[in-house]
């Protein structure tokens, strides 16, 4: 079956929080439902829309966290990569972006798309050391040194509010 061609520039926003865990969620393609896998929140920007706009709307309706697009850091990596995703044959340019959340932050699934709602089974908070020890499948790859960037470069300080 030929796919159909889709390109799309997406930002991706990393939730991290008190204990340095990055949120991903845990889901499957459609067309292969028995291969599912762990990756980040984010879609893509929509017409006029910053990527920085997009990533804080993404973090809303894919896990009901609200922020301000001022309120990420980053761009930590940006990257381009392909892949195939139901019928769609997928060119996706994606940044990354984080944004600091306390512990205990509440993760709603109520604001997604039904498709979203029908292929995410779960979200679980992970630790670098939790990302390279796994042998679950998670994208992308290398995203315990993405996640070591975003540490570096926003540590938790004592007191510090968080959303």
């Amino acid at each position: 079956m030929t796919k159909i061609p889709l390109r799309r520039f997406t930002a991706r926003a990393l939730p991290v929080d008190e204990q340095d865990r990055v949120l991903l969620l845990h889901g499957f393609d459609p067309a292969r439902p028995d291969e599912p896998f762990w990756f980040t929140i984010g879609g893509a920007a929509e017409d006029g829309e910053t990527l920085q706009e997009a990533a804080a709307r993404e973090l809303f309706e894919e896990v009901g966290i609200r922020a301000n697009a001022d309120e990420f850091s980053g761009p930590y990596d940006n990257s381009v990569i392909e892949f195939s995703w139901a019928q769609y044959a997928v060119t996706q340019e994606q940044t990354f972006f984080a944004i600091r959340v306390g512990d205990g932050t509440v993760v709603s699934f109520d604001h997604m798309d039904q498709i979203e709602k029908d292929t995410t089974t779960a979200y679980r908070w992970w630790s670098v050391a939790e990302l390279e020890s796994t042998e679950e499948i998670f994208y992308p790859e290398d995203l315990a040194s993405i996640l070591r960037g975003i540490i570096a470069a926003s540590p938790v300080i004592e007191g510090e509010e968080s959303v």
